[in-house]
């Protein structure tokens, strides 16, 4: 026993620890309604798999006779452990304990995650710095250099294994960034704002009075940014989202994600897709009630529903392989590519890359949005990108012309540089442009010359329309293949279980080049 004093001095240093901020600042944590930073790896992560790192780092006090009195642990606690049996890196912060972030524990967190090749999960909750620091080691702020971690790990962590970052209250300054760079990013409805600076500091440089809430609300990053993809109702929410997330994906890039046996059988032909879409353009659909017909049951996740709403983005099953599908929600802008539209998809393409999964595009594009407010977002210089995603990505790829594929936004279907099998529902309409509009841009001259020229213009339409045929559009090869819609989901079934053995090759790291 000659090392019981030893073990016993640890034990109480580790005691003190878990107190995090003391008793007062865990009571005024827990009345906004909120789990302590312990209490989330609890609930979170499998049961007793947490393996804590630096714990015993902080501020510590000691006595006269130098034995300690008080430690105040890092105001970040970090570790791995698992999630679903799968392990995963950890960085949490504990808004308990303000000041002494120690940024070297982050660092930590993070070459766990790049060297064990592991996924990266950062829950935060960070006010950022305060000029207090300059009176308290009577000097200032050390800031000639960024933390090391945005630099150095983050990257490498963005290319190499999954990024999760999970907004659980105030994040403000330099943990801001974290949001944006993730694979997946989450914030929860109540009591959390995400912002660069808060309402002192925008009061004071611009003299605009605004609380919190209008600057950094989930209105605001989920609705208007994009900052964050998606939105949870509470802590408990935003976990089984986070878990959700996770499960289509691979431990790493050098990994394909993992299939799962289903009951679903890739035969089923379900008959609700031939009435589904309308004969007439002008009316919508429910595009998620379609997807959810060819995909596996219940296996759908939908990534970024708030932003850039004219395009969806939703993880799913088909026969058990995860995948990544795109396609346009007529219900929003008729479907129309808008400018945030063109970044959730470049982004979402980038993911499905990175991680090896097949993308289906089912299309029903009418064009890019148009008018000065989409061309003052840049709506030419996104499309671009959105592009140069395109044509950078290397996984498997299928295209589903379900209804409209109209204008140059309706070429944004796939890599001009490799195989995109394209396939045609009956329902599909191909065209340089919609004729609504276009045939008044067109026969302008002959339509306001006409005895009456609304007459005219329906009698143009019309003709124009009964030559506009998908089967017309085969002939030239516009398409590959037409195919009954209820076919859809056996097809599909056979592309991704060969796109499953191509991406056996494709394994390692995606490097991109520059892009617009």
């Amino acid at each position: 026993m000659v090392w019981e004093k030893d073990v016993q001095e640890l034990n109480y240093r580790k005691a003190l620890a878990l107190k995090m901020g003391g008793e007062k600042n865990v009571a005024k944590h827990k009345e906004k309604g909120k789990y302590t930073v312990r209490e989330r790896i609890d609930k979170f992560l499998d049961k007793g798999s947490f393996k804590e790192i630096g714990t015993l780092v902080g501020r510590v006090k000691y006595d006269d006779d130098g034995k300690i009195s008080s430690l105040t642990p890092a105001a970040h606690l970090i570790g791995y452990g698992n999630i679903d049996g799968r392990m995963m890196s950890f960085q949490c912060g504990d808004h308990t304990v303000r000041g002494d972030i120690q940024g070297h524990k982050r660092e930590l967190a993070a070459r766990m995650a790049i060297e064990w090749k592991i996924p990266y999960i950062r829950l935060i909750e960070e006010p950022g710095g305060s000029v207090r620091g300059i009176e308290e080691h009577a000097k200032p702020a050390k800031q000639i250099h960024l933390p090391p971690q945005s630099l150095t790990y983050t990257m490498p962590l963005m290319y190499q294994v999954p990024v999760v970052s999970a907004a659980l209250g105030a994040v403000a300054g330099y943990a801001a960034i974290w949001m944006a760079e993730a694979h997946f990013s989450i914030m929860t409805k109540e009591n959390c704002d995400i912002f660069v600076a808060g309402p002192p500091v925008t009061q004071r440089a611009f003299g605009i009075t605004q609380s919190k809430a209008e600057i950094g609300s989930y209105k605001i990053h989920a609705f208007k940014s994009g900052v964050v993809d998606n939105v949870a109702e509470d802590e408990d929410d935003l976990f089984r989202q986070i878990k959700r997330f996770m499960s289509y994906m691979p431990q790493n890039v050098w990994e394909q994600p993992k299939r799962i046996e289903t009951s679903d059988s890739p035969d089923r032909r379900d008959e609700d897709l031939l009435s589904i879409i309308p004969k007439d353009r002008k009316k919508t659909y429910d595009i998620r009630k379609l997807i959810s017909h060819i995909v596996d049951k219940d296996s759908m996740f939908e990534m970024t529903p708030y932003f850039g709403r004219s395009f969806v983005t939703i993880l799913a099953r088909i026969d058990g392989y995860p995948v990544a599908i795109m396609s346009n929600d007529c219900m929003h802008y008729a479907g129309a590519q808008t400018p945030d539209a063109a970044d959730k998809m470049a982004k979402f393409i980038d993911m499905a890359d990175t991680f090896h999964l097949p993308v289906i595009y089912l299309v029903d594009v009418p064009g890019f949005m148009v008018g000065v407010e989409s061309e003052s977002a840049g709506m030419i210089r996104r499309a671009a990108r959105a592009q140069f995603a395109l044509d950078q990505a290397t996984v498997p790829w299928v295209s589903v012309l379900i209804r409209r594929r109209f204008g140059v936004a309706g070429g944004l279907r796939g890599s001009k540089l490799r195989l995109n099998l394209t396939y045609a529902w009956p329902s599909a309409v191909l065209s340089a442009m919609p004729l609504e509009g276009g045939v008044m841009a067109a026969y302008k001259s002959q339509i306001e010359a006409a005895p009456d020229p609304d007459a005219e213009l329906e009698r143009i339409e019309k003709r124009l329309d009964a030559l506009n045929s998908p089967f017309r559009s085969g002939e030239s090869m516009w398409y590959d293949e037409m195919i009954d819609p209820r076919e859809t989901r056996p097809m599909l079934c056979q592309f991704v279980k060969q796109a499953y053995e191509v991406t056996k090759t494709q394994l390692g790291p995606k490097y991109r080049t520059i892009r617009p």
